[in-house]
């Protein structure tokens, strides 16, 4: 009678271990986990932290991935990355990828510098930021109408080496800011117009 309950006890348990490890979150549901600091489907309204609405799904596995291994710096992404399976991060990639680009139009800029920015990034940006960094095919991330301060931070940490780029970008960005020392800030004010 004992070894009968406890058989039956671990056969219960081995079927609803199963059907729990069958059953992976939607990516809309893991979407939501992301909410409280991207906004409702990825759409950013602040200016420090970005909208990912509308990342290519290429992109959005590949800086996942690179949270959690620790290969990208980050504040607190990092730790919140190591929390979610290979199958979750493409699940959530998935959906953002569904979602139409998001552009936080209710952020101050100068025109001016916008105008000067946008030269800027025609001569050493637009290969791989296609259309004002508007393109998800692109596969570099959503630069136009994008978060102000995450802009200025990212620009930052990419000149200053905390954050790797490609020798490509590393070149045209050394070559950008020899030539003129206000670039980032003029690119940024190019980017939160969201021209």
């Amino acid at each position: 009678m004992k070894d009968t309950i406890i058989k039956s006890t671990l056969l219960v348990a081995t079927l609803a271990l199963g059907s729990y490890a069958q059953a992976a979150p939607s990516g809309q549901a893991l979407g939501y986990t992301c909410a409280g600091c991207h906004g409702t489907n990825g759409a950013s309204t602040g200016n420090a932290i970005p909208s990912i609405a509308g990342l290519s799904e290429t992109y959005m596995v590949e800086t996942m991935n690179a949270y959690k291994s620790g290969d990208k710096a980050s504040t607190i992404m990092g730790r919140i990355a190591k929390g979610y399976s290979e199958e979750d991060i493409e699940n959530m990639a998935g959906f953002f990828a569904e979602q139409e680009v998001h552009k936080n139009t209710n952020q101050s800029f100068d025109a001016a510098k916008a105008n000067a920015g946008q030269a800027l990034h025609e001569k050493y940006c637009d290969k791989c930021h296609t259309e004002g960094g508007t393109v998800a095919d692109d596969d570099a991330g959503q630069l136009s109408g994008n978060a102000k301060l995450f802009m200025q931070y990212s620009l930052a940490d990419f000149h200053d080496g905390s954050r790797d780029m490609e020798k490509k970008m590393a070149k045209k960005m050394k070559r950008m800011m020899k030539k003129d020392s206000d670039a980032f800030d003029k690119l940024v004010n190019y980017y939160t117009s969201g021209q």
